[in-house]
């Protein structure tokens, strides 16, 4: 029997969709812009994609570099920078998909968020792809509670940089980004709300 779990990780099941649809054909290079521990990697590792990922937590990235030597050793150790998402140092137009997996609701204001996002869409060449999770708003409106500029307390507890699907239509136009899949959000018992946004770079 296949062990699934070393085959996939524990990636995104969102992003697993993407992958599915052929949204990333092989080979392509992939940006994961705040990788964390790696979550997402293992498999574009295995399958011989061309993986970058940056990330602001050194154990992050020395996590994430020892699973590149393990799954994809030819890929070069500066592939896995340790620096903050508004400050990638790739080039304009070096990759073709982006992952940004519950990074950008940790942004500490209005400015923060923008930057990170801007800095997103730089490293992505045209025609490739922008994909997001991140808090929301959308569904939950009544339930959340502004505590400063962009920043909500939810109703689990957390605090995060919340958006609103008028947002991130705004925000599309404004990139001149084209939505390739609807806007979906997911609610978790009332306690928050995931939201999956998905653009092509024109």
């Amino acid at each position: 029997m296949t062990d699934l779990q070393a085959l996939f990780g524990h990636i995104d099941i969102y992003l697993f969709d993407q992958l599915l649809r052929g949204r990333a054909p092989a080979g392509a290079r992939i940006c994961d812009a705040g990788c964390g521990s790696g979550r997402n990697l293992a498999f574009v590792l295995r399958e011989g994609y061309d993986v970058r990922a940056v990330d602001a937590e050194p154990a992050a990235i020395d996590l994430v570099r020892s699973m590149a030597e393990r799954l994809a050793p030819d890929l070069p150790a500066d592939n896995f920078r340790l620096e903050p998402v508004e400050q990638m140092s790739f080039r304009d137009r070096s990759v073709d998909f982006v992952i940004s997996s519950a990074v950008l609701h940790f942004a500490r204001d209005d400015d923060h968020f923008e930057a990170m996002l801007r800095e997103c869409w730089r490293v992505l060449d045209r025609n490739g792809i922008f994909f997001c999770r991140l808090a929301s708003s959308i569904g939950i409106e009544s339930r959340v509670r502004a505590v400063a500029a962009g920043r909500f307390l939810l109703p689990d507890g957390s605090e995060r940089y919340l958006v609103t699907e008028a947002r991130l239509m705004e925000l599309t136009a404004q990139l001149g980004g084209e939505l390739i899949d609807p806007i979906k959000t997911t609610i978790v018992q009332n306690q928050r709300s995931m939201t999956t946004w998905v653009m092509r770079k024109a």
